[in-house]
């Protein structure tokens, strides 16, 4: 034990450094958004850092869970800081299982 001690008495701790990179994405804010099918007129609820890019990949029917149930028109979105803070938005809105909690938010905000 004593030899580990003498082996890191030379060691200076570095504040703030991460050799990994950094998790704060503050750079780039994080999407929840809503899509609405325009033929079942359901709602599908998600996040992400590029809307646009995501709608366009919903549209192309490269999602199997979304597969030849749109296409699929953007009607809500909320910018979040961070990842964490869009997923727990996502979560919560998935949670209330009612189009008219849905239809509310959408309604509230126009």
């Amino acid at each position: 034990m004593a030899q580990l001690g003498a082996r890191l008495d030379g060691i200076e701790e570095v504040v703030g450094s991460n050799p990994i990179g950094s998790t704060n994405s503050s750079a780039m804010p994080y999407y929840i958004y809503i899509l609405q099918s325009e033929t079942t007129h359901r709602y599908y609820i998600g996040q992400t850092l590029d809307v646009a890019a995501r709608v366009a990949y919903h549209n192309a029917n490269y999602s199997l869970s979304l597969k030849n149930r749109g296409p699929w028109t953007l009607i809500y979105t909320e910018e979040y800081p961070s990842r964490s803070e869009a997923v727990r938005r996502e979560r919560q809105i998935k949670s209330w299982k009612d189009r008219r909690m849905i239809a509310k938010l959408l309604s509230a905000s126009r």
